[in-house]
C-alpha cells in the first residue's frame, strides 16, 4: 500500500489529507512521514498537505453552515458529546480556537462549530489553515530530524 501511495506522491498526500479531515478517520501524517523520508521535497509535501486538510475543513464547516443533524450525525459521525466539546471549546476561546482544528477528537468538531455559528470564511480559513500548516510543519521536521 505504501508503495501505490509514494507512486502518486503529491495527489495520494492530498487526498488522504483531506479524507482525514472530513469522512474518514484515519490520520495523514505517516504519508507525509513517509514522502519526506523518501526524497519528497518537505516543503512541497507540507503545503500539500495543508492544502488538502484544510479543504477537507471548510468541507466540515460547509456542513455546518448548510448541512442538516443527518449529515453531522450520519455523515461526519460527530455526536452529541463531541460537539458539546467542541462548543465548550469554542465558548472558552472564540475563534481562536480553530487554530486547535488539528487536534484529535475536537478538531473536526470545531470546524463543524465554526460552520454553524457562521464565523467569517477567510478568518474561518486563515486560523484553521494556520493551525494546521503549523502541525504538518512540526511532523516534516520531525522527520528530518530523526532520519
Amino acid at each position: 500500500m505504501d508503495e501505490l501511495l509514494i507512486a502518486h506522491g503529491y495527489p495520494a498526500l492530498f487526498l488522504v489529507a483531506f479524507l482525514a479531515s472530513t469522512l474518514l478517520p484515519l490520520g495523514s501524517e505517516w504519508l507525509l512521514v513517509v514522502l519526506v523520508l523518501n526524497g519528497f521535497d518537505p516543503v512541497a509535501s507540507v503545503l500539500t498537505a495543508t492544502l488538502g486538510n484544510t479543504l477537507g475543513a471548510l468541507t466540515t464547516y460547509g456542513i455546518g453552515l448548510w448541512g442538516g443533524p443527518f449529515l453531522v450525525e450520519r455523515v461526519l459521525r460527530i455526536d452529541a458529546a463531541a460537539r458539546a466539546r467542541a462548543e465548550g471549546f469554542y465558548a472558552r476561546y472564540g475563534r481562536w480556537s480553530l487554530l486547535a482544528s488539528w487536534l484529535p477528537v475536537v478538531g473536526d468538531p470545531l470546524c463543524l462549530v465554526g460552520g454553524i455559528l457562521r464565523v467569517r470564511l477567510w478568518s474561518f480559513v486563515l486560523l484553521v489553515a494556520t493551525g494546521k500548516l503549523a502541525r504538518y510543519a512540526v511532523v516534516a521536521l520531525a522527520a528530518l530530524e530523526s532520519a
